[in-house]
């Protein structure tokens, strides 16, 4: 069983395109899971027409709060988190892929992907700066086994996110990297350079890239220097 945990918060532009690829992958094999950050539009109305794993957090929280809430109810062996504007355009083929890096490594504990903006809404300015962090991703995990990734897309085995506590749930940012570097001190995580998912890049174009990049140098380096994030609050684009 793989379970895949969405976190939302008012997605009702997006959440029925991110489920529609899913509706491919084997129900018995599957579950999707809705965390939800207590919407105030049509979301939950709207992913009800996919899954009746709808959980709510009522309390304030951050995504981490939203991924760790899901997880509780997952059922899995492996946990997926995936953002609800990220999209998987052949799952099946893909989570096969997926599985056959866990059985050909019995150490492996966590895996990610290459992120791509959407054929249609990249740039090539996107292209390059994608190129650049899936290297430096790549790099971290594939040859450094120090762990990093985007919170985009994760894959983990469910009984190492139990052992390592999860999601940290103190980083409002940064908590995709954190996640992956703990990961990696109890065994191997690993970039998939043949894997990708989809994106729309709506912060990405809306903020710019120099932005975009300051803040996530901000964040990175206040994590790995006081172990918080810079910023107190991510703020929400849709």
């Amino acid at each position: 069983m793989i379970s895949i945990i969405i976190p939302t918060l008012n997605e009702e532009k997006i959440i029925e395109k991110t489920l529609s690829y899913l509706l491919t992958l084997p129900k018995n094999e599957f579950e999707i899971i809705i965390s939800d950050g207590g919407s105030s539009d049509k979301t939950i109305e709207l992913a009800k027409k996919y899954t009746d794993k709808i959980f709510i957090l009522k309390e304030k929280h951050n995504i981490s709060g939203g991924r760790n809430f899901g997880a509780k109810y997952a059922k899995g062996d492996f946990l997926v988190f995936l953002d609800a504007d990220v999209f998987i355009l052949n799952p099946v083929n893909f989570f096969n892929k997926a599985l056959n890096e866990f059985e050909k490594n019995k150490n492996l504990v966590a895996l990610t992907s290459r992120l791509k903006i959407l054929p249609q809404n990249e740039t090539l300015t996107d292209k390059f700066f994608h190129f650049l962090i899936d290297f430096i991703h790549w790099f971290s995990c594939n040859v450094l086994n120090l762990g990093n990734a985007s919170g985009e897309f994760q894959m983990i085995k469910a009984d190492a996110f139990w052992r390592v506590g999860g999601f940290d749930e103190k980083l409002v940012v940064s908590e995709d990297a954190d996640l992956f570097f703990r990961l990696s001190k109890i065994g191997k995580v690993k970039t998939i350079w043949s894997l990708v998912v989809y994106h729309t890049g709506r912060r990405i174009h809306k903020e710019g890239w120099p932005k975009i990049l300051w803040h996530w140098l901000l964040n990175f380096f206040s994590w790995i220097l006081l172990k918080k994030s810079y910023h107190k609050k991510w703020k929400e684009i849709r």
